[in-house]
Order: C-alpha cells, then structure tokens, then sequence
C-alpha cells in the first residue's frame, strides 16, 4: 500500500499547489501595492516643492506646470499596471483550503473507494502457505465482492477440499444464483449438498441434480455423483449406466476414465454375485443410411493460432431440437484438412440419431483442454436437410469460439 499512498500523496501536493500559488501571488501583490502607495507620497512631496519654488519667485507659471505635468508622468509610469497586479484575494480562506483538501480527500476515499479490494488483490498475488490461508482470502473476496459468482464457486471448491460441505453448499447456491443456474454449479451444489445431507441423495440433492442435467444431459459432476449415489444404494445397474454416460463424454487421455472404468467392473461384479448383469440396450431402429461428408479445413489466420495436438471435433446438432451433438468424431489439428463422414454410427445416445431430425448444422472446434461443448476456434455449415439429401459438405474453422 505504501506505493498507492505516496502516488495519492503526489495528486495531492499538486491539488494544494494550484490553491497556494495564487495566495504567494496575492502576496507579491500586496507588496506591489505598498510601492505605489509609496509612490502617490513622492508625487505629493514634489508638488509641494514646486509650489514652495514658485511662491519664492524661483520658477515662473510655466515653469511650474511643467514641473507638475512631469510628476505626474513619472507616478504614471510607476503605477502602470498596478490594477492587474492588486489581488483581492484574501489569505485566509486559502490557507482553510490547503488544511481541509487533504482531510476531504481522505474522507471521500474512505468512504467511496476500494482500499480493501486493493489490498485484497495484493495479498492474493502472494502464494498462499495454507489452505486455510487460501480459504480466509476467498472469505475476504466475496465479501469484497458479495456479487462474484466465480468468487462463490471457487470458495466452495475450497470448502469441499476441507470437508466443510454445509458450508460449501451454501456457497455454491450462491454462485448458482448470480450465474444463472449454470449445469456445471448446479452440479457441484448437488455434490456438497450429497454429502452434507449424509450421503443422501433424496431431497434437495436429487432436484438440484435432475436440474443440472436437464440443462446439460452430458455434466459430468452430475453424472459422476449419481452413479456414486447409486451404487451406495446398491443400485449397482444405475450406477454403471451414468458411469457409462460420464465415461463418452470424457476426454480419452482424460485420468479419471481409469478409476471410473474400474467403478462399472466393480458394478458388473456385483451384479453378477447377485446372478444378475446389465441389462442389454435395446436395439436401434434401423437407420435410412444417413451419411454426412464433410471436409474440415483451417483458415490460414487460425493456422498460426493452433498447436499440431490441439483436439477437434467434428460433429452434428439438431437445427430445432436438443443442443447436444447428434453424431461426433474427434480428431487433432495435425489431421487436417481431412474429409470426416458423420452417420447414425456415430450417435452419442442411441435415442439420438441424424437420421431423426430432418435438419443439422454441421461444426467443427478446436479445443486446447479437449472439451467438445467449448473451445478457441469453430466453424460452421448453413444448415443442411437430411431428408433431401446433403451431398458433400466443407467446413472451415475460421473464428474465435464465443461458446
């Protein structure tokens, strides 16, 4: 803090300078003013004295007011300008001035200004020692910033590292609140409210749950939480089928595919102690045989902006229907440009396929952290019909990803 008070310190001598400067002026013209006064006293004396020599015969008439008509040119020229130097300016009300600038000053910014975010935004460039550390500076964030709904979250991201799930749920209502009930927060309030509820999942948990995957079908805390939830309850079918669905959606060097597959063979291997196994999808419909051919390609700005393993997916959504892809293939920058063919093979759930909607739009992301529904870069297809045939098709990943 020491730099912000020297630099407000600095503000403030030059704000006081513009008051003292015209009270040192006003000074010098005091002084100017007593050296006319003085003047208007010679002028005088030297009149008297011509009047004294023409009354002793020493100068005749003319004489005499030539004497006087040069008196009077020399007070002229001594007094020339006096109005603009004389300054009605009284001393003291600059100086009341120069004495409350500095305390108004520190009055308004305590009041109105942001010395606790300041020092909070210091103290939050230092590395924390402790989580309890890291925990008191978040406390002090949202209380700084009581509307932040990142602040919120990772607040309670932190109290669930600690155990302390009452109060990460809180949090998390919070975030959830101020960022509009976004699938991801959702699903991290279901979790601490999981297990400050006992690890119960009837109540609250499950409506805020079916909330968050009602707006993402694919949110993985959500899904992951569920299949912990059922297998607890040794629901172990149940657990496995959102393990699976968690398991798709997950990015293949992802490291908790490992522990999540092992999660479903311990859900196998119980069902099968019980003689029972999971049941078999059902079949699909057979499919019209829908295909969609793209060609996916790079501007030569994006070229620059990618890396060779960046991920990209190429998939398929429903103009008028459910936001999620309808058939996905994933490649890697290194890839392209290269033709990709989408069909009902390629469907992410069975009950989704292309053949169902009867136009699409094609698109294709760049994604650094290999995540489908968000990225650096996308490109994007008019939207096409399924029923008339789309023949082949180009995309090219051409602008920023707006999500």
């Amino acid at each position: 803090m020491i730099d912000f008070w020297l630099a407000a310190g600095l503000l403030l001598l030059v704000a006081m300078a513009f008051l003292l400067i015209p009270l040192l002026r006003g000074r010098r013209a005091q002084t100017e003013e007593d050296r006319t006064a003085l003047n208007v006293a010679l002028y005088k004396e030297r009149l008297a004295e011509l009047a004294a020599e023409h009354a002793a015969g020493i100068l005749d008439d003319a004489q005499l007011q030539a004497g006087r008509n040069e008196a009077s040119r020399e007070l002229l020229a001594d007094t020339e300008g006096d109005g603009e130097r004389r300054s009605r300016l009284g001393r003291v009300a600059p100086l009341i001035a120069v004495v409350l600038l500095p305390l108004l000053g520190l009055g308004l910014y305590l009041h109105w200004g942001a010395s606790d975010k300041l020092a909070l935004a210091r103290e939050f460039a230092q590395p924390p020692h402790s989580m309890e550390e890291m925990t008191a500076r978040l406390e002090k964030a949202v209380k700084a910033q009581p509307d932040s709904a990142e602040g919120w979250y990772f607040l309670g991201r932190t109290y669930m590292t600690q155990e302390r799930f009452t109060d990460a749920a809180a949090a998390f209502e919070r975030a959830a609140t101020l960022s509009g009930r976004q699938a991801e927060v959702l699903g991290q309030w279901a979790q601490a409210l999981y297990f400050a509820n006992g690890k119960k999942m009837a109540g609250q948990p499950q409506t805020v749950a079916d909330e968050a995957l009602k707006q993402d079908p694919h949110e993985v805390t959500t899904l992951g939480l569920l299949g912990i939830a059922a297998f607890e309850d040794k629901r172990y079918a149940d657990a496995a089928g959102y393990w699976q669905r968690l398991v798709e959606v997950l990015p293949g060097d992802d490291p908790s595919r490992e522990a999540i597959q092992s999660g479903i063979e311990r859900a196998r291997q119980r069902l099968a102690e019980r003689g029972e196994s999971l049941p078999e999808a059902p079949a699909a419909p057979a499919s019209n045989g829908l295909q969609l051919k793209v060609e996916v390609s790079l501007s030569d700005a994006v070229k620059g902006q990618v890396k060779p393993d960046d991920s990209v997916f190429v998939f398929a959504r429903a103009v008028n229907g459910p936001p999620m892809p309808l058939a996905v293939k994933r490649l890697k920058v290194a890839d392209l440009p290269r033709a990709v063919t989408l069909s009902d093979a390629d469907a992410m759930m069975p009950q989704l396929k292309l053949s169902a909607f009867p136009n699409v739009e094609l698109v294709a992301r760049v994604s650094r952290a290999g995540n489908a529904i968000s990225g650096e870069w996308i490109g994007r297809s008019q939207p096409l019909s399924t029923t008339a045939g789309a023949g082949d098709q180009a995309v090219t990943i051409d602008s920023p990803d707006s999500h």
